[in-house]
């Protein structure tokens, strides 16, 4: 663990949120192992943005709401406070900018999404905060590859790469840009203000909350519960306010307050 991060960072609680007792040494296996429970224990929400409550870029910020709350959260939340977890362990990390294809399929802006850089043997790409796509790290190399059952690709254009994955239609799709320049979560702050705030983010216009399960995952949406399992899918509406928060209690363990407050700016 390092010093500077000591007052805030617990490894071992932080493992234990995430109910993982396996190796800890930072090797490929023990990386793999780790981003497969943080996806299993961790969901993917954006729920603060409709208290509303303003998600702080800070370690101990988000170690507080993650951790010790036992929330989840975005993009930046996740794979922010995971880099620290790793670092804690041993693992050399570095934060990357994304860029997520708007849809019309044009690039989004910079600092759209954050990544992860683990560097051991080979550098790999690990992403905790993009909802349903790696329940494993990815070899960071050009070129395509099978993982985790899919075809993915990793393609080179102009001064970024671009991570592809390829559909049942044999077509494929753009699920991100990123560049491999280091970042500092400080850099990551006037979009994650964006996506909490303007009406152009998705983030700001629904509720969602998604976690990988071990064959499949659970999603609640503003209006419905969606259950898929090895690949079949089942919707269930959900009916007001109170059947929501019950949704969201009984499968996620979360409880949200139960009056609106603000400390947006």
């Amino acid at each position: 663990m390092r010093d500077d991060m000591a007052t805030v960072i617990d490894s071992d609680t932080y493992l234990d949120r995430i109910n993982y007792d396996g190796p800890v040494e930072p090797t490929i296996d023990t990386l793999r192992a780790l981003h497969r429970q943080h996806l299993l224990t961790v969901p993917f929400e954006n729920l603060d943005i409709h208290v509303p409550r303003e998600i702080v870029l800070e370690t101990g910020w988000l170690y507080e709401k993650i951790v010790s709350e036992r929330r989840g959260g975005f993009c930046y939340e996740l794979n922010g406070l995971f880099a620290e977890l790793l670092r804690g362990l041993g693992f050399e990390v570095a934060l990357l900018s994304g860029s997520v294809p708007r849809g019309d399929g044009s690039p989004g802006p910079e600092f759209d999404h954050m990544a992860l850089r683990v560097d051991l043997d080979e550098p790999w790409l690990a992403d905790v905060g993009f909802g349903e796509l790696l329940l494993h790290p990815l070899p960071l190399r050009v070129g395509e590859q099978e993982h985790d059952g899919s075809r993915w690709r990793i393609d080179e254009q102009r001064e970024q790469l671009l991570l592809k994955r390829r559909g049942d239609d044999g077509t494929w799709r753009v699920e991100y840009g990123f560049t491999l320049e280091p970042r500092e979560l400080a850099d990551f702050a006037g979009m994650c203000h964006y996506h909490q705030t303007s009406p152009d983010s998705h983030f700001t216009r629904g509720r969602v909350c998604s976690i990988a399960t071990a064959d499949g995952r659970v999603s609640l949406a503003s209006d419905r519960l969606i259950v898929t399992r090895t690949g079949a899918r089942e919707e269930q509406p959900v009916e007001g306010e109170d059947a929501w928060r019950r949704a969201l209690r009984e499968t996620f363990g979360i409880e949200l307050p139960e009056e609106p407050g603000s400390d947006m700016r």
